[in-house]
Formats: C-alpha cells, structure tokens, sequence
C-alpha cells in the first residue's frame, strides 16, 4: 500500500489536497479505492434527565450491588486509576489483602458528567439502624441546602459488613466515588482497618459508635466486649424486651380504633381524640417501643365508653389538631375513599369539623388531669417523645421531666 499527501489528478475525481491511500496494481485493477481515514467517532450524546431521578437510579444500584465496582474516575486510555496516595506505591496487605476490583464498562456514560449530590456511606456491622438515624439527625441540621438546592446529599447504607475484605471493598468504592464514609463496628480491630483505610486513600471518615464505647467503658470501669449486636457468644436478641414488643404490637392492633374498650385497663397508654388526629400510627410507633396503647376515637353524637373515665386518668392522652388542617386531612381520606364532589358528606365539612372539635374540647375540660397535646404540624416522632415524657414524669414522680430505663 502507497500512501502519499499532494494533488492528485484521478479520472471521475476533483482536485482536492488531501491524505489518501492508494491500493498498488493488481491484475485486474480496480477503481481506486479512497481509504481515507475515519474521522473520529463523536463523543456520546449526554442524556439529560432528573437529577433527582437519577439520585434514586443509582442509589438503587448501589444498594442492590449491581454497580458497587463502578468507576467514578478514568485516565486517558480508559484503564482504572490507582486509589493510593500521589507517588506511593501501596499494597492491599498493608489493609487487608483484598483483590482488586475489575473495572466495569461505563456504557459510553461518562460518569462525571452528571451530578450525583455528594455521597455518604453508612457502614455498619449491624442492621444500621443506630448509624442511620444519627446521620438523618445531623442531616438535619442542613434541610436549608438539601435535595435539590445548594448541597445535594446521597445517603448509602452498608449492613451486616462484619468481615475485612467486604470492608475494604465498600471503603475503595467510597474513595472512587469521593464520598464520606460514617460508620459503627463494635469490633475495634475493624474500626481501626476502617479508620486507616480511609487515611490511606484520602476518604473523609467518621466513627460513631467507638467514643462513646470508650467513654461508657471508662465511666462503668470495665472492658466493651468488642462483639456486634448479632455476633456468637452474645445473649439472643430474641430475649424478654423482645417478646415484649411483639406483645405490645398485638394488643395495640387489636385495641385500634376503639375496638374492646373493655381492655383499656390493661393499656399502658390511652388516646383520645377527633377522627384522623394520628391516633393509629402514634399507638404503632408507640408499641414498637414496648407500650401497650389503646386508642379511642371521640365522634360527635356518640357516647364514648365508660371505661375511659375508668381507667387511670394519668395514662390518658388527649390529641386535638387546627381545624384548617384537620378538614383537609379528612378531604384527602374522603377523596381516597372515592368520596367525590358530587358525593359530599359532613365529615369534612369547616361546620362539622370545627364542631366535633369544639365537642372534643369539652370533653378534655371535663377531665383535667388528661394532658391534650397540639398535633398539628408534628411528626409521630415528636409527638411520642411528648407523650413519653410525660408518662414517665407521672409514673417516677421526677423533679425534672425524663424518660427512665433500667438495663
């Protein structure tokens, strides 16, 4: 094969100064033959959609371990970047020998592209529930900036890592990435393999559950026995407080909505109150925590049962909620339950709403010992821990309001 640059004058051909590849004489010669080098093919087209669909996308993939191995960052021939530190040559011993993880193709997606939120891994050697809910509470503390404003965040929550090689593993993915990596290991060998693996590869770090340990086991004068909550050697989980819960659970459910009001004396929690106030779901919150909870809808024009006015009116709680509020909630219920406007009813209608309400409200100021608490705009949450703290103010006679437990 001949290759030259210059003019070239070919039958059937314009003049053009060009690259070209002339194909040398055969027998039975052919018309040229242009073999012109490609030119490159385009870069891929980048697909624009929700960030925050995308979010869920990946948070997804992570969480299911199809793409744990995917590379956030590639060099110029597509080969995966080292994740040790600028000019050190690092060996996996040195954490743990963990193979290295195969590059992933990225399906012609460059993944830098498109902007995830900043990434945090919550790694615990549990079920994660402690990890997760500290780090809810400290996202907290930035609702001004979150989702889809300023500082996008993406949570990914690690469970049951109670071995070296799936730390290392989730740590390496945390440095391609470039997240944060927040975690609880009652092993402190394995919180000390997270704490160095992170230093090693530039992976900002945060270990919840080892300073509090070290400061429990320092005011106790004793040792933690460095094992997670479902490791061998550890009492069961399915112990008494365990079997009490799940008994709490039942009687609330069968207690829901006023139903065998002759069972209230064997409640460690009643409440009371209008239609569509949250007594449902404060009673299974509060179950879940071990307390037995009946709840007893108030409705106007229906004599309530006589075991309330019974009962130990310190473990009766009353729940009322602004009437604008409340006749929307009841529109929403009304319209889900195929109630339209054609279909009206006065159950959430401003008249009958701010009369059942006004009808509750007498009730409460016939029994004062019943403490109403103002549900509007509160989470479950917030109104448990009211209702808590009251209880257990009653029941220990504390001079400052608290919530006591023996272990």
């Amino acid at each position: 094969m001949i290759c030259s640059s210059s003019t070239l004058n070919l039958p059937n051909l314009r003049q053009k100064s060009t690259s070209r590849c002339l194909l040398e004489p055969k027998a039975n010669p052919s018309p040229p033959i242009n073999c012109t080098a490609p030119a490159e093919t385009p870069p891929p087209r980048r697909i624009k959609t929700s960030p925050q669909l995308n979010r869920w996308s990946r948070a997804r993939s992570v969480r299911s371990g199809l793409k744990l191995d995917r590379l956030a960052f590639k060099d110029g021939v597509g080969t995966k970047s080292r994740l040790d530190s600028p000019g050190r040559n690092v060996e996996d011993s040195e954490v743990g020998a963990v193979p290295e993880s195969p590059a992933k193709e990225s399906d012609g997606v460059n993944e830098t592209d498109v902007n995830w939120g900043k990434a945090i891994y919550m790694v615990s050697d549990g079920t994660g529930w402690t990890l997760e809910h500290a780090v809810n509470a400290a996202l907290g503390q930035f609702e001004y900036c979150l989702v889809d404003r300023v500082c996008p965040v993406n949570t990914h929550l690690f469970s049951g890592i109670d071995d070296l090689e799936r730390l290392m593993e989730v740590i390496k993915q945390a440095a391609r990435e470039g997240a944060m990596v927040v975690y609880t290991l009652a092993d402190p060998s394995m919180a000390e393999s997270a704490r160095q693996a992170c230093n090693l590869w530039g992976v900002p770090s945060t270990d919840i559950l080892s300073p509090i340990t070290e400061a429990v086991a320092s005011h106790l004068g004793v040792s933690p026995s460095g094992l997670s909550r479902w490791a061998p050697g550890r009492s069961s989980s399915l112990g008494e407080e365990y079997f009490k819960r799940i008994e709490a659970i039942e009687f609330t459910i069968k207690q829901d909505d006023g139903a065998l009001p002759k069972n209230l004396h064997s409640a460690d929690l009643v409440l009371a109150g209008v239609s569509r106030t949250g007594k449902t779901p404060l009673s299974i919150y509060l179950a879940q925590k071990g307390y037995k909870v009946a709840n007893v809808p108030i409705v106007m024009g229906v004599a309530l049962p006589r075991t309330l006015f019974e009962v130990d009116p310190e473990k009766v709680f009353a729940l009322t909620i602004n009437h604008v509020v409340l006749q929307t909630i009841r529109r929403a219920r009304a319209k889900s339950l195929g109630f339209g406007d054609d279909l009206r009813s006065n159950y959430s209608e401003m008249d009958y709403v701010k009369g059942e309400l006004e009808f509750a409200g007498k009730i409460f100021a016939q029994n004062p010992i019943w403490p109403v608490i103002e549900v509007t705009g509160k989470a479950i949450e917030e109104t448990a821990a009211v209702v808590l703290r009251l209880y257990h103010d009653r029941k220990n006679r504390c001079s400052m309001p608290r919530i006591s437990k023996l272990y």
